[in-house]
């Protein structure tokens, strides 16, 4: 007796009929399904709250579910925050031929504007049409200037009636964050003078911020940073003083209390003042300072966070001793309010709320502060 095996996928495949049949049941299930829900924009709610400097920087640029993006902005509304930082990065939205995708930033901006929010824009990340092959987003040089600041005054000229303010790049005192080359402060005042007057001429009214500088102590001549006071002088001294209307700082508490006295050997929440120190140093007393980036950490083994308990009473701390002594200062954004995704390691420990949307202890504090 012949021993005869047919290939496998005679067994397998289903006749025609059958997979008609089959085709029909996905059909009807795909119908069963509901419509995915409309969401607009709703009626502008305002932001009931007693401490109108308190912001937080949120974390949308890679989140893609819109209802995701509503419901962060109702929750920095209903926990007392007036003040949003967003990133809007210029790489992700404009192709070679000029084009400019909106599609993501509209309805991040048209959120946040239905929950009474003020809107601080980040933009940076260059395409790869605008750097040299093999350099990172974070490269930026002399060569594509103009064409960042025509992107600056494209979204100026869009979102003149919704964002009020502009911040150009980030930590540039950071080699990462000036695409791993030299961090110098005469190359970051010259983009502030090619963006300032582009931006100026699509919208008088739209502040633009600099920096905002990393605080760092790193040593003169390090290949990885540039110490912020130095920078910040080094800014100065370059004439940056007419090209921007607001200096964008951040600040980490790291394990020091809010009121822990500053040192420009320290690293803690009160350098700021070190900071202002400078721009009244330059005459530069009448402009404003916007921390868009603060906060402490409460990791359980990250050796610079705080204890749970401590990152709250820091935090609340850091919010009173701002109203009362700094009057240059704006707003305070903390950072961060939630991620998309967790990070699995200790910057999960910054934020207010799960990517799930729970709210963890400090924010009910803070909404609880807010409303007292």
């Amino acid at each position: 007796m012949t021993n005869y095996h047919r290939p496998a996928h005679i067994y397998l495949r289903p006749s025609f009929g059958a997979g008609l049949r089959l085709l029909g049941v996905v059909i009807i299930l795909g119908l069963l399904q509901p419509a995915p829900p409309l969401i607009s924009f709703g009626p502008r709610v305002e932001v009931v709250t007693n401490q109108p400097i308190l912001g937080v920087h949120t974390r949308l640029t890679d989140e893609v579910e819109e209802w995701k993006i509503q419901r962060t902005m109702q929750m920095v509304r209903e926990m007392g925050a007036s003040w949003i930082v967003e990133f809007f990065p210029w790489a992700y939205y404009q192709a070679n031929d000029g084009s400019i995708a909106w599609e993501h930033p509209d309805l991040v901006i048209g959120h946040a504007q239905a929950n009474g929010l003020k809107v601080i824009a980040r933009i940076g990340y260059t395409p790869d049409w605008a750097r040299p092959p093999e350099t990172p987003l974070t490269y930026l040089d002399g060569e594509s200037y103009k064409a960042f600041a025509a992107f600056a005054a494209a979204f100026a000229e869009r979102y003149k009636d919704s964002v009020d303010y502009l911040i150009v790049g980030n930590e540039p005192n950071l080699s990462f964050e000036w695409g791993y080359r030299a961090t110098s402060p005469e190359d970051y005042v010259d983009l502030l003078r090619v963006v300032y007057p582009a931006v100026k001429a699509v919208d008088p009214g739209m502040a633009v911020l600099a920096g905002a500088l990393a605080p760092t102590l790193e040593p003169e001549g390090s290949p990885w940073a540039t110490n912020d006071l130095v920078y910040l002088r080094g800014m100065y001294e370059a004439g940056a003083a007419g090209y921007f209307d607001g200096l964008a700082v951040h600040a980490y508490g790291l394990t020091f209390p809010a009121d822990a006295e500053p040192g420009e050997d320290i690293l803690n929440f009160r350098r700021i003042e070190l900071v202002r120190k400078i721009m009244v140093e330059f005459g530069d007393e009448a402009t404003p300072v916007y921390v868009t980036e603060m906060g402490w950490n409460d990791h359980p083994r990250w050796s610079m966070a705080v204890h749970p308990g401590q990152r709250i009473e820091y935090t609340i701390d850091a919010l009173d001793y701002a109203a009362e002594h700094w009057p240059y200062v704006k707003v305070l954004a903390i950072w961060a309010f939630r991620y998309p995704a967790p990070t699995r390691s200790y910057p999960d420990y910054y934020t207010l709320v799960t990517p799930e949307f729970v709210a963890k202890p400090i924010y009910e504090a803070l909404k609880a502060y807010t409303h007292e």
